[in-house]
Order: structure tokens, then C-alpha cells, then sequence
């Protein structure tokens, strides 16, 4: 698997903009919704901790196990939310696609589709990704229903598997899609996008 490179992935709705140091505070703009990081186990809750995320992810990105994006809405060009590529794993041909919020004025929209849809496309046919794995908190009905809804496969669930801010230690449910499983999914997702990539 060729290890990602920043780049700049083109949808309908939503673009994805390599993230920069220069994002955090429109991030922080849509971003500081306690509502969002309700799930997440460090949640993001000032412009100081937003700066502190975006520094994180970079330094994932130069270390090679990370490719964090910024989700621009194409109409306005405003940032409305970040996802990533984490956990690279190029011998095994293998990475995760998470840490993704979107702002509440474009959920239930077609972005976060749209968003998925652009880097399982990057993933299967620039990257040659064999697997792209999620994860979500096992409490987060809703999150679990996304993830199906994109059509990946639940594959268990690891019990106390991470210690969370409020010192709460959640179970985590795992799923993914596989390259064999690709053009199936792929119909699927360009459908739910109105027919386009």
C-alpha cells in the first residue's frame, strides 16, 4: 500500500482539505459543540484545545500513522468538521478512517456520506488499501448505525478498551470493509450521494 500524501479529495457537497496548522481556529469555530465530543474520549472544548488537536494530528502525519483532512462545504468554504486516515499500516496494507465530527448544521446532510465515500474511494484505488477499519464506542447507537449504513461489517467488540476523560472505560466496537467488498460498497455510497463520487 502507498502510505498517504496529503491531498485534496473533490465531492459534490464537501471537499477534503489536507489539515494545517493554520485550520484550528475554523475548526474551533464549528467545532467547540459540547455535543460532538460526546463520544470522543479527550474532548475538544476551548480554541486552546483545538490548537492542541490539530498539533496531535500533525505530528501523527509526520510520524507516517496519520492523514488528517479538514471537511470544507463546497458552496460556502467553510470548514464544517475534520476525519482522517489513522493507525497507517502499509506492510499489512491497512488503515482506519475516524476521528471524524461534523458541525450540527450539516449532519443529516449528505456530507459525512459524501466525506467516506471520498477516502474509501482514495483508499481502495490510489492507496491499494486490502482493509479500512472503523471503531466507535459501543454506546453510540448512532454512530454504530453510520457505520453500517456505509456498509461495513461489525466485527466485534474490544470490552475496556479505552479509559475516557471522565474516566469512564468504554467497550469498542469494531468494523470494516475489504477490498473484495469495495465496488459493492462503493454502488451503495454513490447512490446514497445521488449517483455521483
Amino acid at each position: 500500500m502507498r502510505p498517504p500524501e496529503p491531498v485534496t479529495l473533490h465531492g459534490r457537497s464537501v471537499r477534503l482539505e489536507p489539515m494545517t496548522a493554520g485550520c484550528a481556529d475554523g475548526l474551533a469555530e464549528v467545532g467547540l459543540d459540547p455535543e460532538l465530543w460526546r463520544w470522543i474520549p479527550t474532548p475538544v472544548t476551548s480554541l486552546e484545545e483545538m490548537r492542541a488537536y490539530v498539533s496531535r494530528a500533525l505530528d501523527e502525519q509526520g510520524r507516517g500513522v496519520s492523514l488528517p483532512f479538514v471537511i470544507v462545504d463546497q458552496d460556502s468554504g467553510r470548514i464544517v468538521g475534520s476525519t482522517r486516515y489513522g493507525n497507517v499500516d502499509t506492510a499489512n496494507r491497512r488503515l482506519e478512517i475516524g476521528w471524524t465530527w461534523i458541525a450540527r448544521t450539516h449532519q443529516r446532510t449528505a456530507a459525512n456520506t459524501e466525506a467516506k465515500l471520498l477516502l474509501l474511494s482514495h483508499a481502495f484505488e490510489v492507496l491499494g488499501a486490502h482493509r479500512v477499519e472503523f471503531k466507535t464506542d459501543a454506546l453510540n447507537e448512532r454512530s454504530r448505525r453510520a457505520i453500517l449504513r456505509l456498509g461495513a461489517v461489525e466485527e466485534g467488540t474490544f470490552r475496556r478498551h479505552v479509559v475516557t476523560a471522565s474516566g469512564r472505560v468504554r467497550d469498542t466496537v469494531y468494523f470494516s470493509i475489504l477490498d473484495t467488498e469495495w465496488p459493492a460498497v462503493r454502488s451503495r455510497l454513490a447512490r446514497l450521494c445521488g449517483g455521483g463520487r
